[in-house]
């Protein structure tokens, strides 16, 4: 595994030439997915670089050990310190999802239990919201449509970072969150006391840096327009501001009501668009090199249960990585990363085994 260092350190080097060429920043894209890539094999050059420096300082103190038994107290603390570097070397070799910088659209969705699902998707929402704002990330509300309760049968969001390390992206940690999150509670609308099962959907895609990544043609587009809607149903606009875009070839159908702009419903209908068909060509390449799929915590399943919010006993838990804690009032205030975590590791555990395997 090792051996494929020199080419990135290579690679490292190649790429501050080319950030140092003014003509490269007058493409923009170009010069962020430089960035980001240089910023991604410049914590492989310092673990490297801290690896080789622990592994010199190893053999230095046996040598000094022969001569001076004082010397021979310090190996196994040095050696601890080696085994240390060259461990987080190696989890920095695993192939990186190429998608861990961009930042995502992500879309909450009701689901079984009716007000009470709703009443949960405005609450992971605010959970989501606490934890971009500890990140120091930017969120857009995109779309949203309200229940009767004041709780959201679908909202739609996107979340950026400006953070050009990968490993620091918003699709980075929150690609995790895809799947059915399932609540334990006593509902407001519950007289009697009586817990209830509800869930809630949650869709996460990688958002398009550059519209040209996704070549749309405007004929396969059939494009609505109609009179936006408030909870109930009832009629919140005077005018056909709400869009709705179907591409014919997959059937993706996106709708936004939330502007009063027919323009910026349309533009924003447009962002989650590209982004679903990046995500669907994503999952047909993932479907195709099943191997690589295994080694992924990511499902591409969307109704895969992913985790319980159990309230009465505090409880949160995550079914795919054996995750439990009793913090769950301070994981709807934001609290994830210890939750998020979990998965990375997992995933890259799993990734090593299968770099083992190979």
């Amino acid at each position: 595994m090792f051996e494929s260092v020199q080419p990135l350190l290579d690679e490292h080097a190649q790429l501050q030439e080319e950030l140092a060429d003014p003509a490269l920043h007058a493409d923009a894209a170009r010069a962020k997915k430089v960035n980001r890539r240089y910023a991604e094999l410049s914590r492989i050059v310092a673990a490297n670089a801290a690896w080789q420096q622990a592994g010199d300082d190893v053999e230095a103190a046996r040598e000094l050990a022969k001569e001076d038994e004082a010397f021979a107290e310090e190996v196994p603390a040095l050696e601890e310190g080696f085994a240390q570097a060259e461990e987080k070397l190696r989890r920095l070799l695993i192939p990186r999802d190429p998608d861990d910088g961009r930042d995502v659209i992500m879309e909450i969705k009701g689901g079984e239990g009716g007000a009470e699902s709703a009443l949960f998707a405005s609450d992971l929402l605010r959970m989501y919201l606490q934890y971009a704002q500890s990140k120091g990330w930017k969120v857009e509300l995109l779309d949203q449509n309200e229940s009767d309760l004041g709780g959201y049968k679908d909202v739609q969001v996107a979340i950026k970072s400006n953070a050009t390390d990968p490993s620091q992206g918003v699709w980075a940690h929150l690609k995790y969150e895809g799947g059915v999150h399932r609540v334990q509670r006593v509902p407001v609308t519950e007289t009697q006391g009586r817990i209830h099962t509800s869930t809630t959907g949650v869709l996460v895609f990688p958002e398009v840096d550059e519209p040209e990544e996704v070549d749309i043609n405007q004929n396969d587009l059939k494009i609505d327009v109609y009179r936006s809607s408030g909870p109930g149903g009832q009629s919140v606009n005077t005018t056909d501001s709400a869009v709705r875009i179907t591409h014919l070839p997959t059937g993706i159908v996106v709708s936004m009501q939330n502007e009063k702009s027919q323009l910026q419903n349309r533009e924003a209908a447009m962002r989650v668009l590209r982004a679903r068909l990046l995500a669907r060509q994503q999952e047909e390449l993932a479907a195709a090199a099943s191997d690589a799929r295994k080694t992924q915590i990511r499902s591409m399943d969307r109704s895969e249960r992913i985790r319980t919010y159990n309230f009465p006993e505090n409880r949160i838990a995550d079914h795919r990585t054996g995750y439990k804690a009793y913090n769950l009032d301070q994981v709807m205030n934001g609290a994830l990363d210890p939750i998020i975590d979990s998965a990375i590791q997992a995933d890259e555990e799993a990734q090593l085994a299968g770099l083992g395997d190979a």
